[in-house]
């Protein structure tokens, strides 16, 4: 198990593949932890050092106190960069990982090669429902949020043909940290980067579920219509589109990172 220690927590990261090969950086959603990236590992490895991490407050990795911010995200990643000594890295975040990679492409440039960004938008959700979550999981713990993700991050045909990978990933987001996801959520209540997306100068590709009802399509034209350098890819799938599209996900990310 690989540790990067900080001052205020331990983050958990695996690295895959040949090291002197391109980086990808893999960012996980809120609620879930690396392994969401298995099929994205899996076909990538051979021709790319793969590197996933659990975001603070998920997984292994420590949930310091919170409330957190979408720049204390951000800065987790430009961290395990300099601990795993790489200058440059491709980055590819979903949902809050998504967010968190319009951070860094605006604010971090320089340390990165590509940002693809996957259901996801430089606003995600309102202000209000983010905060009264976050109070109903520091209430009543992960259960009540676990036993009614499925729907939320998946079409119901999937649902419906792959109850071993639902019942997985509800499990991991049940026996997750109540403080770290409800301090993830405070970071989302207020991460607002729409007024930036302009000033992003690397390339972007902003991967959109075509049934996913929390980041929709038209969040992800409005990121392409707002950043200088950036490509649309629409997949037909939900929230969690890596996993209920795997093959259409990891073509296109591929694509467009053998492109720059």
């Amino acid at each position: 198990m690989a540790i990067l220690k900080l001052a205020s927590h331990d983050v958990h990261y695996q690295s895959f593949g040949d090291a002197s090969k391109p980086t990808l950086i893999f960012s996980n959603s809120l609620g879930t932890n690396l392994s969401m990236w298995t099929p994205q590992i899996e076909a990538l490895q051979a021709a790319y050092h793969v590197v996933c991490y659990d975001t603070r407050g998920h997984g292994l990795s420590g949930a310091p106190k919170g409330p957190y911010a979408l720049a204390q995200l951000g800065e987790d990643v430009v961290a395990l960069l300099a601990h795993l000594n790489l200058a440059k890295a491709h980055f590819c975040g979903i949902s809050m990982g998504g967010i968190t990679g319009l951070w860094l492409a605006i604010n971090h440039p320089e340390r990165f090669l590509s940002v693809t960004v996957s259901n996801s938008a430089a606003k995600i959700g309102q202000e209000g429902p983010w905060r009264e979550r976050a109070a109903l999981v520091r209430e009543q713990g992960l259960q009540p949020i676990a036993s009614t993700a499925a729907g939320r991050w998946f079409t119901e045909a999937f649902v419906n043909s792959h109850a071993d990978t639902i019942r997985e990933m509800q499990h991991n987001l049940a026996a997750g940290s109540a403080e770290g996801y409800a301090s993830c959520c405070e970071a989302l209540a207020v991460a607002d980067v729409r007024a930036q997306l302009p000033e992003i100068r690397i390339p972007v590709l902003v991967i959109a579920g075509s049934a996913d009802p929390v980041t929709t399509v038209a969040d992800g034209k409005a990121m392409q219509a707002a950043i200088p350098a950036c490509q649309l890819h629409e997949i037909a799938a939900s929230h969690i589109s890596n996993i209920e599209q795997p093959d259409d996900f990891t073509q296109a990310l591929r694509a467009f990172v053998q492109s720059v």
